[in-house]
């Protein structure tokens, strides 16, 4: 079977096909993950893990990771059961382990932080450059 491109969102039964793109719109997320935005919108109150940026126009700008929470939140609720403060216990208790990896996780997790928000900076830049060029 030959690999899909972006022609479909769904692959395996359940399993979702998340386009190949640095942001996201509200409206592309809520059509993958098969919710109303309006549910988007309050998770992202709930779940710290759930932070889109917003544009210049306060548009809310999805990025790949913040699709797979949301989908994992999905299963998490849906599926599983959990309530949000269950979900939200179980969500911290899994990224756990990644943030303590370092000796140090005070200066660790500091670092890999502003490593992120500087990611997030360059990629807004970048879409600001071509934007202004195109």
């Amino acid at each position: 079977m030959a690999p899909r491109k972006k022609s479909g969102t769904k692959q395996k039964g359940d399993e979702i096909l998340i386009p190949d793109k640095l942001y996201f719109r509200i409206g592309e997320v809520a059509t993958l993950c098969g919710l109303p935005a309006y549910v988007l919108r309050f998770w992202e109150s709930e779940f710290p893990q759930l932070k889109p940026v917003k544009s210049s126009t306060g548009q809310r700008m999805y990025r790949k990771r913040d699709v797979e929470s949301v989908l994992r939140i999905k299963q998490l609720l849906y599926e599983q059961g959990f309530t949000i403060a269950g979900a939200r216990q179980q969500l911290r208790a899994e990224t756990k382990p990644d943030r303590t990896q370092g000796a140090i996780p005070f200066p660790s997790q500091s670092t890999a932080e502003i490593q992120h928000i500087r990611q997030g900076l360059r990629e807004i830049l970048s879409m600001l450059s071509a934007r202004r060029t195109g």
